[in-house]
């Protein structure tokens, strides 16, 4: 072999030393990223697991014939262990909200100036949530929101005439913004079909919509907040005692944090009892799994 052919060969075989370890090292970087999304997946998994504990352990003891032991749906966190997550859970009685499908105008707002809306942007929106889900396009009596108004806002849609299935609609109203919404969304529901909330379980702005004064709502609420169960219930500013058993129907929102502070919530409607299916010891009627805001 000529010395030139020698040195040509030299550098295909070099050439091909660079193209063989590219390639390895491309390999190697996609194996590890690859790596790192999988072990990424496998962590908010077990977060997710760990949350969804949470959720089975909350319906446990809201199914719980003992009442020293019933979760109390008022809000309060309960916390445990599990799996090397610290999980928080707290359980709301969708009855103690008001339902956007039975709630009458006065109702919804009471709970707008409760929650410190202007009067009249109090009145427009409870008159506008009449109007999207009542099947009429008359507007309501205090002034709401009917197809008409819609177009000349530059919208594409109009009322829904017809009933809320999920909350969330709510950003849908005429009026409604995200701040408007995300006071009002802990506080309504649309699984209860109640005309008006249980005050047992009530926070302060629907105890004050249901026309408590806000000195007795907020002795109320912490009258409540201080009981434990097995204690001689509070007695209500109506002088009855507080009914120790939920609804049946609760938002269960299970929030689970390793200790690198990594978090994973998930959020749920169930319902206790006997419209669960054979074997089920609830019904979910809303499912939700993220991040926590």
């Amino acid at each position: 072999m000529k010395r030139g052919d020698r040195g040509a060969a030299l550098l295909l075989v070099i050439w091909l030393l660079l193209l063989l370890s590219g390639l390895v090292a491309m390999f190697a970087f996609t194996s590890r990223i690859e790596g790192l999304q999988a072990s990424a997946v496998r962590t908010r998994l077990a977060g997710q697991l760990a949350a969804e504990a949470g959720i089975e352990l909350a319906a446990l003891r809201l199914a719980e014939a003992d009442p020293a032991l019933r979760w109390f749906p008022d809000g309060r966190p309960y916390l445990f262990e599990f799996a090397g997550h610290r999980v928080e859970v707290r359980v709301t009685d969708e009855g103690a909200k008001l339902d956007l499908n039975a709630a009458d105008a006065g109702l919804l707002a009471g709970l707008m100036r409760a929650l410190a809306f202007p009067e009249e942007r109090a009145i427009q929106l409870s008159g506008a949530i009449q109007d999207w889900r009542d099947p009429d396009g008359l507007l309501a009596l205090a002034g709401g929101a009917e197809d008409r108004e819609y177009a000349a806002a530059g919208l594409e849609y109009g009322a829904k005439d017809a009933p809320f299935v999920v909350v969330s609609e709510l950003q849908q109203v005429l009026g409604m913004d995200e701040q408007a919404y995300r006071e009002l969304a802990p506080h309504v529901t649309v699984h209860t079909a109640m005309p008006s909330p249980r005050s047992d379980f009530a926070p302060e702005p629907v105890l004050q919509a249901l026309g408590m004064a806000p000195a007795d709502a907020a002795a109320w609420a912490a009258a409540r907040a201080a009981w434990l169960p097995g204690a001689p219930p509070p007695l209500g500013p109506d002088g009855q005692p507080l009914a120790v058993a939920g609804s049946g129907t609760y938002s269960v929102a299970s929030r689970a944090v390793r200790d690198d502070g990594l978090a994973v919530e998930v959020t749920a409607v169930v319902r206790i009892g006997a419209t669960a299916n054979f074997g089920q010891l609830y019904a979910p009627l809303a499912w939700r799994v993220g991040e926590p805001d």
